[in-house]
C-alpha cells in the first residue's frame, strides 16, 4: 500500500473569505474546539495525509497569522480575496506552481463537518497529474477535490466569483472519480448565523 505522506499532493485550504453573512466574522477566525476554524482545518488536511499544507488568507489576514497556530504551513494573502472564492483558488494554485507538488487537494475552511477520513480517501485516489478527484455525498460531488497539476489552467481560467471551480468540474464531469465520503463527514457550511450551531 502507498503512504500517502509521500506522495507529491499538496493540501490547499481556502481560508480567505470575510464572513459577510455573519456580520463580517472571517470563518478563519471562528472558534470551534477552542481554537480558530482555519487552524483545525489545516489540522485536519495534516491528519488526512497532505505533508505539506499551504493556506490561502484574506480578510484580517493579519489577525489569523497572529491568532492561529500554522506553524508548517505556507500562508498565501489573496489580496483579491473579496472578489470571492475563485480568487482565492487562483491564489493558491499559483503558489503551488514552484512546489514541486503534482496534484492539489483543495478544502474549505468553513466545512468542519469534513474531517481526516474524508481527505485520506480522496488522496488515496491519487494516481498522477492528471487525477481530478472528488468526495461524494450519497453520489452529489462535493470537498475535498483533488486537482492533478495538468488541470491547475484549466481550473484557473475558469474559477471567477465565488464559483471556485464548479464550473471547471461541470464540464469535466465524465473525468471525475467521485469517492462516496457519506458515511465519514457531513459536507455542511458554516454560512449564517443559524450555522454557528454546528461549532463546538
Amino acid at each position: 500500500m502507498t503512504d500517502s505522506r509521500a506522495l507529491p499532493v499538496a493540501g490547499l485550504l481556502l481560508a480567505a473569505g470575510g464572513g459577510r453573512r455573519l456580520g463580517g466574522r472571517p470563518k478563519a477566525l471562528l472558534e470551534h474546539r477552542g481554537r480558530p476554524l482555519v487552524e483545525h482545518a489545516a489540522g485536519v488536511l495534516r491528519a488526512g495525509g497532505c505533508a505539506r499544507v499551504h493556506v490561502v488568507l484574506g480578510a484580517r489576514a493579519a489577525d489569523v497569522r497572529q491568532r492561529a497556530r500554522l506553524d508548517g504551513c505556507l500562508l498565501v494573502e489573496n489580496p483579491e480575496w473579496a472578489e470571492g472564492m475563485g480568487s482565492s483558488l487562483r491564489a493558491g494554485l499559483d503558489s503551488l506552481a514552484d512546489a514541486d507538488a503534482r496534484a492539489a487537494l483543495v478544502m474549505l475552511v468553513d466545512q468542519p463537518g469534513i474531517g481526516p477520513e474524508a481527505v485520506a480517501r480522496v488522496l488515496s485516489a491519487y494516481r498522477d497529474e492528471s487525477s481530478l478527484v472528488s468526495a461524494a455525498y450519497d453520489g452529489v460531488r462535493g470537498h475535498p477535490v483533488l486537482f492533478g497539476a495538468a488541470h491547475w489552467a484549466g481550473v484557473s481560467a475558469a474559477a471567477t466569483g465565488d464559483r471556485g471551480a464548479r464550473g471547471y468540474l461541470g464540464e469535466h464531469a465524465d473525468s471525475v472519480a467521485l469517492v462516496e465520503c457519506g458515511d465519514v463527514a457531513e459536507p455542511y457550511d458554516i454560512d449564517t448565523e443559524a450555522d454557528l450551531a454546528h461549532l463546538e
